[in-house]
This record gives C-alpha cells, structure tokens and sequence, in this order.
C-alpha cells in the first residue's frame, strides 16, 4: 500500500489524515490497517514510534458511531503519560467526526472528575488498566457496548503486573468485538494472551528499524 488514499476510510478521517500530512502509510499502518478495516482481529509487534497509534485509531474510529451514545471503543496503555499521547492522536484524527467525545481516564487523578464526565458516556475511552477497571467496577463506566478493544504496549502492561486486571476487564466485555494487541515483543505471555483475547487475528511483526525515529542528539 503506497497511500492512504487506497484505503475505504471515512471521509472525515481521510481529511485529517491530509490535514495532518500523513501521505504514505508506515509499516506497520501498511501491513494492518487493511485487515483492522475489514473487522479483523490483530497482533502485532510494533515498537514505539511505528505509527501504530494511527494504525488502530484508524480502525476504531472507522467503526464509531458518534450518533449514538454508548462507550464503543475502548484503549488500555500501560501509563497515564502514554495514555495522554494516544488520546491526543485519537482527537486529532477524530476531528472531522461531529459530536464524537473521547475520556482519557488515568490514575494519579482524582477520581469524583472522572465519574462525573461518565454521566454522558463517551464514545471512546483511552485509560490505564487499574482506574479503567475501578470505574468499571463502582458502575461509573458501561463497557456493555463495547465492539472495539485495543490493548497498548500488552508487554509492558504485564511487565507491570496489570495480567489479572486486563484478565477481568477483558471478562466484562462483549464477546463479539474486535480486538487489537500491540506489543513490541512476544514472550509466551503475550501469546498466551492473544489466545485467551483474539479470534482468528491477522499477523503483523515489524522490525524495529523500520520506520524509526530519526533522532539526533545532542551532549
């Protein structure tokens, strides 16, 4: 795939794509986003800095329906820093979709905040496994229509010790979804994961040359 133009996106997330000067696809976005486009679940290893956060807010935000009001799509990553960058992607490829409302709910933050934006559920929540799960708990948040799960980082978060929490999150949702799982390695954990989360998914490994980071340092 040589642009994004060749993919069946929504008009709206064609516009910020070229608001946003994203041309030519990464590897990642390049070897994912046709199969997440189609409903396909996916595990892919992506380091960070791929794409991969436009990769799979491409995919959910293709499948929101902003007119009705239920939390459709729903985004675990392993730190409230990380989680802040992916929601602050989400909302600028999101920009053409009138009405759309996006939570980010994190740890480190005052809980009653939180509870109170729920009244009027989002369509989309970006979040760290733990506060997810205690809202999702106390009955703050809806996970019922869930149709998109993405898992950010699942290496990480388990390096973490989040394993039950995601474990108990993934319980509460519905079945019928698609999920995604991001990791930039495989241990056994990981795949054993993938089995215990995904159904029949697309494989997408990328090096971690690819598409890297030109950084240049400075002492």
């Amino acid at each position: 795939m040589e642009s994004f133009s060749e993919l069946p996106l929504l008009p709206a997330l064609q516009q910020a794509l070229d608001n946003a000067g994203y041309v030519r696809p990464t590897a990642i976005q390049a070897a994912s986003l046709g199969p997440l486009l189609a409903g396909r679940d996916l595990l892919a290893q992506a380091p960070t800095g791929s794409g991969k956060t436009a990769a799979f807010g491409l995919g959910l935000l293709q499948r929101i329906d902003a007119a009705t009001t239920r939390t459709q799509a729903l985004v675990l990553c392993p730190t409230r820093e990380l989680a802040d960058q992916v929601a602050k992607e989400l909302r600028r490829l999101a920009a053409g979709i009138p009405n759309l409302k996006l939570s980010l709910l994190t740890g480190g933050i005052a809980l009653g905040p939180q509870v109170a934006s729920l009244a009027h559920a989002p369509h989309v929540v970006v979040g760290t496994p733990g506060r997810v799960q205690e809202l999702i708990r106390k009955e703050a948040l809806d996970v019922r229509g869930v149709g998109v799960f993405v898992l950010d980082e699942a290496d990480r978060m388990l390096d973490m010790g989040f394993e039950d929490v995601i474990r108990d999150i993934t319980r509460r949702l519905p079945r019928k979804r698609q999920t995604m799982l991001f990791s930039a390695t495989w241990p056994e954990a990981i795949r054993e994961m993938a089995r215990a989360t995904l159904h029949d998914p697309h494989e997408a490994s990328i090096d971690a040359g690819e598409d890297a980071p030109r950084i240049e340092q400075w002492f």
